[in-house]
């Protein structure tokens, strides 16, 4: 029998609470398994449809416009006496710190795989992102009324290609189309759907003998995996229905197997069991590891007690109009509407004006929040996500979400001068929502970059500021700083400085050897070897000093001069004319005069990249790599992937990420890291 339990309930015990996620590869039906949820759950009074634009997790214009998860969106929905927590996480790779934000903050989570497709490249990081955070799940074959619908090939990838122990739980009952209904496995009873009808009977006679097999099967794979499960099976040749759920429960709990269901949430089938698996089989805050965090550099371990110390972690900041909200996982403690906390990190304490229940883009305020609780606030100024906020008497930082190494950059700049500091403004509150993110601004370019994880991600980012600020902004690709260097310089090269204005005069005479400078010195080195005291040691310096200035443009491109090291061989001065200034404004000039004259090469960016593809994908991506000039330096081969290494232009890498995920189905990643400057291939020495 199904029962309401409010979730604003202050008391309630923390075994009834569940919170969970939903993880999928995009378009495997994550916003619309949430939506068949918030609907049964009495949550909503009207099915959302991702198609229609009407759902409820995917509020934001973006999100409606492209049919995607964007930004995950946390609901709260009630079932068989649970309080259930929700997070939509995104599909796309390009948001995938999302997802890492959110399984930072779950105690389970829901994957969900085309029962078409199988396993799909972003099911199988997200799952990879879950094993990292060690977060139980069950598994949900979504899409079984589709043509070519398979739960059984399904299954098998998720055995190969994730590499554990599927334990299905349920039997189609009908194919494709004809898909109506599954049977429970471990109670042995079916479920039908027809429309919103749903109805529980017994196994249709059709299909018993097909059911007893596949329970048997069940019995026998988690028997082998779990100890009281084997002993009754040995003991009586069978797993009475209790002992079976208890088993998979904790074979859940510790990720020795997963339990897999199946259905089709367009058609409203198979929710209900679902949901039952979520409060059956994922645990409740108390029953995951306590968090742990350093005090005073001490690791301390908190347990998910309303009234141990309040410590909770800040997992998502979002600036709306009415204010700004900070989403918190309050992991121990209780925090009450006007109660002041510390930002452990920095030592800063906020006062809690406001505590929100959160219904994606819908808020209703509560007066506290207790351990196990997931919450928004306002109140907190400086909170970015990954900090720690907690009772000022017990201090403790927890560990923040691992953000991951932006690999896609783009210029941004305001159409209308009068609109720079907007732009900065809203660049800066970009950042503190997403810090995926990174904003500089190139010392040598003068643009701004706005760097992310992929083309999309930034798309998305730029169009935000379009629609949330009303800013113009232009977008370009990040020009590349390239550099000058000499081949072949010049010996005895003389300059002499004279300027006579009327008054005191500018009188410098030196005389110069340039070379090029071995690898392992300096980008610039300067030396004087002159003797006799032709040149004061106040005159030398100021020499050196015109030198630098002169390295800031060279002689091919206006580009910064490197790997020069120019010697001060003689000169001579003025008793009344020669001046520092004098001396400095021929080391300048002098300079570079002395570089039109060397054989000049242009140096570009390189960058040594790292790339770990399948196998059956190794060779189009080094075909890739050698068009983009990279040399390849190293493979290495690891189960079913290559680790490729190789030094590439950095002007070829831009638009990278999104043709390695072209080339490898979504299952490329890379990194990369500058590492210095080569000769460009097109640039011949000047002389």
């Amino acid at each position: 029998m199904r029962t309401n339990f409010d979730p604003r309930q202050q008391n309630r015990p923390l075994s009834v609470l569940r919170n969970v996620g939903i993880l999928a590869h995009v378009d495997a039906g994550k916003t619309t398994v949430t939506e068949r949820i918030l609907y049964l759950t009495g949550t909503t009074h009207k099915r959302g449809e991702v198609h229609d634009g009407t759902t409820v997790t995917d509020f934001d214009s973006q999100e409606r416009d492209r049919g995607i998860t964007i930004f995950a969106a946390a609901v709260s929905c009630d079932w068989d006496g649970h309080s259930i927590n929700l997070i939509d996480t995104p599909g796309h790779v390009d948001f995938s710190d999302e997802v890492e934000r959110s399984l930072r903050v779950l105690d389970g989570a829901v994957a969900l795989f085309d029962a078409v497709a199988g396993v799909e490249p972003q099911s199988e990081s997200v799952w990879r992102q879950a094993d990292r955070h060690g977060v139980p799940r069950i598994a949900f074959v979504n899409k079984l009324d589709r043509p070519g619908a398979d739960l059984d090939a399904a299954v098998a990838s998720i055995r190969e290609r994730l590499h554990v122990t599927p334990l299905v739980v349920q039997l189609p009952i009908g194919k494709e189309a004809e898909f109506s209904g599954v049977i429970d496995l471990v109670r042995m009873r079916s479920y039908l759907w027809s429309g919103d009808t749903f109805a529980e009977g017994p196994v249709p006679d059709a299909l018993l003998e097909q059911a007893k097999r596949r329970r048997r099967l069940l019995e026998e794979t988690v028997a082998e995996l779990h100890p009281v499960a084997l002993d009754e099976f040995y003991a009586r040749s069978t797993v009475s229905a209790e002992t079976l759920a208890a088993a998979l429960r904790d074979l859940t709990r510790s990720g020795a197997g997963v339990v897999v269901l199946c259905g089709s949430a367009y058609r409203n089938r198979g929710i209900e069991p679902l949901l039952d698996a979520v409060v059956a089989y994922l645990p409740s805050p108390q029953e995951v590891p306590a968090v742990r965090g350093l005090s005073d550099g001490v690791v301390q371990e908190r347990e998910a007690d309303p009234a141990a110390p309040f410590a909770a972690l800040v997992f998502k900041v979002n600036s709306t109009a009415t204010g700004r909200l900070t989403y918190l996982r309050v992991y121990s403690g209780t925090i009450r509407k006007g109660e002041t906390v510390m930002d452990a990190g920095i030592g800063r304490t906020e006062r809690i004006s406001r505590i929100l229940r959160v219904q994606a883009d819908e808020h209703a305020e509560v007066q506290q929040a207790v351990a196990g609780d997931i919450v928004a606030v306002i109140g907190p100024k400086s909170a970015r996500s990954g900090a720690t906020l907690c009772t000022p008497a017990a201090p403790l930082v927890l560990e923040p979400p691992v953000v991951a190494d932006p690999v896609v950059a783009v210029a941004v700049e305001a159409r209308r001068s009068t609109d720079t500091d907007r732009l900065a403004s809203a660049l800066t509150r970009l950042v503190e929502e997403d810090p995926s993110l990174t904003v500089r601004t190139d010392s040598e370019t003068g643009q701004t970059l706005l760097s992310g994880m992929g083309e999309l991600h930034l798309e998305v980012a730029v169009e935000k500021i379009r629609r949330t600020h009303g800013l113009e902004v232009g977008v370009g690709r990040p020009q590349v700083t390239y550099r000058e260097t000499v081949a072949r310089g010049v010996s005895g090269f003389v300059y002499r400085h004279v300027k006579q204005d009327g008054g005191a005069g500018q009188f410098a005479h030196i005389t110069l050897d340039v070379e090029p400078l071995e690898a392992a010195d300096d980008d610039f080195a300067f030396r004087s070897v002159v003797v006799g005291g032709r040149v004061p040691q106040e005159y030398v310096r100021a020499v050196e000093a015109g030198c630098r200035d002169a390295l800031a443009d060279g002689p091919l491109g206006g580009h910064p001069v490197t790997g020069v090291r120019v010697t001060l061989t003689d000169g001579a001065t003025h008793p009344k004319d020669s001046s520092e200034m004098a001396f400095r404004t021929a080391g300048r000039l002098g300079l570079r005069d002395a570089l039109r004259a060397s054989a000049m090469v242009l140096l570009e960016p390189v960058a040594e990249v790292t790339a770990t593809v399948p196998e059956d994908a190794v060779g189009g991506v080094l075909g890739d790599l050698a068009a983009r000039r990279g040399q390849i330096s190293g493979t290495t081969a690891r189960p079913g992937t290559m680790v490729i290494v190789a030094t590439v232009p950095l002007a070829e890498l831009f638009g990278y990420a999104t043709q390695l995920r072209s080339r490898t189905q979504g299952r490329g990643t890379f990194t990369s890291r500058t590492t210095g400057y080569v000769p460009a291939p097109s640039a011949a020495p000047s002389r």
